[in-house]
């Protein structure tokens, strides 16, 4: 193991040590944690894998890949088992059941557990922010926890509740620490809050990124620091591919805050993310959509605004808007179309709405086997990945190398080697060497392209 994929102590004796890009800064298990109920037949309930499962024998509801993981995710399941047992066969939603864990995890000391984020340094979950003033005053999250409460004294027959209050309490750090765990490929797979990542804030312009081997969070640096100042060490809690309006109102919608990172605290120039595209097919120019007004002329053909186009901009905006709203679960290829061939010569080409709705026909045409459309919508991805995620984003090298193994599935091994290359420049940054990522994707594949390519 190289140095780079070492966990880094911090300067608690007064000693400095760098940081390199793609170091490890923290590493560190879940105080709670579960799997998506979608994925409660699928994958181990303790590690996450695909593997073939066993039932729990006792609620023969909970699914392990082996006696090794039913035995380590005892200590947590027998404080649920009985319970789900009596429920079934309903299935206690996701939130629930994270509610539920954690419940049990305090009552049984878990409010003693420390996370270290360095040597010497921890939070414990009384540390965590509540939020509750903030929770009062959000009609949402009332709903949702009055809801969740029904749900947990039910489930618990009344017993072992904690009064409103205190489980507003939970129900707050919860919400507001928990991070979403995902696979290699960040594909989200469940729910877990981890004490010592949780000192971590939040920049629309990360030094950081978090990444997930199992269920063990893995947080590396995008650049080099000379010490381990956590002053200097922020993640993205959210998508940064949006506008500095919808961004703010995400974080203050979930995280109770306004961002006042370098990339919000500067006038945003966001006429290219809600650009229209020039009425001209054949003019390449961003059309200012927020101020474009009947009788405008385009700055680089002369062509003409009319009403008309105004008009046909919005409607497709609000289809846009509504049926990605719709499509955070599930995508469907065919509205993706429907969408995108209304997009084309409407919205600019590096509107963000038009680059999320590719970005999901892309993933919607790998998994149909829709191959050569998947190449295309990639190609186009790529440049947008670069302006709005940077040079170093573990999406960007996603899509790199999601792009060779379609080039060399379709013969094309030049292309595909180069971006393989381009993958791992990334990714052993974002994800490391180490990582399950290069052992079990990118290893591989340069085995079978430079097959291809005799080399």
């Amino acid at each position: 193991m190289s140095d780079s994929d070492l966990p880094l102590a911090a300067e608690d004796m007064g000693v400095k040590r760098e940081i390199p890009q793609g170091g490890i800064i923290l590493e560190e298990k879940p105080f709670v944690y579960i799997l998506c109920s979608k994925f409660r037949t699928e994958r181990c309930d303790f590690c996450f894998k695909k593997d073939q499962l066993s039932k729990c024998s006792v609620c023969r509801n909970t699914y392990y890949c082996g006696r090794a993981c039913q035995r380590e995710g005892w200590s947590v399941h027998k404080l649920e088992c009985q319970y789900i047992k009596e429920i079934a066969p309903r299935v206690l939603p996701d939130a629930a059941r994270m509610l539920a864990r954690l419940i049990k995890i305090i009552e049984k000391g878990g409010d003693s557990t420390k996370g270290y984020y360095t040597d010497t340094k921890y939070r414990m979950f009384k540390d965590l922010m509540s939020h509750y003033p903030n929770l009062k005053n959000d009609q949402i999250r009332m709903e949702h926890f009055s809801s969740l409460y029904g749900v947990l004294y039910e489930f618990f027959r009344g017993e072992c509740m904690p009064n409103s209050a205190e489980l507003m309490g939970m129900y707050g750090r919860m919400c507001v620490n928990s991070f979403s765990i995902c696979n290699q490929e960040l594909q989200s797979l469940g729910t877990g809050m981890y004490l010592g990542a949780s000192i971590v804030d939040h920049s629309c312009k990360p030094t950081a990124v978090v990444t997930f081997e199992g269920t063990t969070l893995v947080m590396r640096a995008l650049e080099t620091f000379s010490n381990l100042d956590w002053s200097k060490i922020f993640i993205s809690y959210i998508d940064v591919m949006a506008t500095k309006r919808e961004r703010q109102a995400e974080l203050e919608q979930t995280y109770y805050f306004q961002c006042r990172c370098p990339k919000c605290i500067v006038p945003e120039l966001i006429i290219e993310m809600t650009g229209a595209a020039c009425p001209n097919s054949d003019c390449d120019n961003c059309i200012d959509s927020i101020s474009m007004q009947p009788g405008d002329k385009c700055s680089k053909c002369d062509s003409l605004i009319t009403e008309e186009f105004i008009k046909t901009f919005k409607e497709v905006l609000d289809m846009t808007c509504m049926h990605l709203d719709s499509m955070k679960d599930t995508t469907y290829l065919d509205v993706c179309e429907v969408c995108l061939k209304k997009q084309k010569n409407v919205f600019y080409k590096y509107n963000v709405k038009h680059i999320k709705t590719m970005d999901l026909a892309f993933d919607s045409s790998i998994e149909f086997g829709k191959f050569d459309d998947a190449t295309e919508y990639g190609l186009h991805l790529i440049k947008s990945f670069y302006e709005y995620y940077g040079k170093i984003h573990p999406m960007t090298g996603l899509l790199h190398l999601k792009l060779a193994k379609l080039f060399l599935y379709q013969n094309r091994s030049r292309e595909a080697l180069h971006n393989l290359q381009k993958a791992k420049e990334i990714l052993k940054i974002t994800h490391g060497l180490t990582s399950s990522l290069f052992k079990e994707h990118i290893i591989p594949l340069y085995q079978d392209v430079m097959l291809e390519n005799d080399m």
